[in-house]
């Protein structure tokens, strides 16, 4: 399977979706515009369009009523899950409300539990979320790399190739030691051997 993308209707950065035949494109309400604008292909529309004020025309939409348990983010994960996707990247789903980016964190935790991968790109970096497990980065990555724990505790965690290392670890939720990590040019990796960890990349000035 390819990537599924969710294209939002929050802040977006430099970069834009780029999707293979073999990717899945889904607009989330207001996310049908910038896609529109910048003219991505769309495979599937779905949202309450509160925000975007119509229904689009659409050969594939799912029209959401607004009373409900899930956002429109959350269902357009699910669709692309029932779909067989594991790879997930978001655009547009940060800034605005903070309600709104926590929401879509979760959602990134609920996929690295049940074994998927999800990226939240933002204005000046990115949101991920692993779960007993590793992530592995190129010398080219630039930036802080700032590290939290989700759960009471995640054990043996390390940080190689960074600024600051660590070795077998133990974070929890009420002590931020793993904040403002640096890249240095050199490949990086993060692993926690039990636990769930969020990963905030930044790449804006330090001030």
């Amino acid at each position: 399977m390819g990537v599924c993308y969710i294209i939002g209707a929050g802040v977006f950065g430099e970069g834009r979706p780029c999707p293979l035949k073999e990717d899945l494109v889904i607009a989330c309400d207001g996310g049908y515009v910038y896609c529109q604008e910048k003219e991505i292909r769309i495979d599937l529309v779905v949202g309450d369009f509160d925000s975007l004020g119509y229904t689009p025309e659409h050969a594939n939409v799912i029209t959401l009523k607004p009373e409900k348990d899930e956002t429109d983010t959350e269902w357009a994960v699910r669709e692309g899950w029932k779909r067989g996707y594991r790879e997930f990247v978001i655009y547009g789903g940060t800034g605005g409300r903070f309600s709104h980016t926590m929401a879509n964190i979760q959602i990134l935790t609920a996929l690295a539990i049940h074994g998927g991968h999800g990226i939240l790109i933002g204005e000046n970096g990115w949101y991920r979320v692993i779960c007993n497990e590793e992530i592995s980065f190129g010398a080219e990555e630039t930036g802080f790399l700032s590290v939290f724990c989700l759960g009471d505790q995640a054990e043996g965690v390390c940080e190689e190739g960074l600024k600051y290392l660590l070795t077998d670890a133990v974070l929890n939720k009420g002590n931020p030691i793993g904040i403002s990590n640096e890249f240095i040019g050199k490949e990086s990796r993060v692993v926690v051997k039990e636990g769930t960890l969020l990963l905030v990349k930044e790449s804006f000035d330090r001030v």
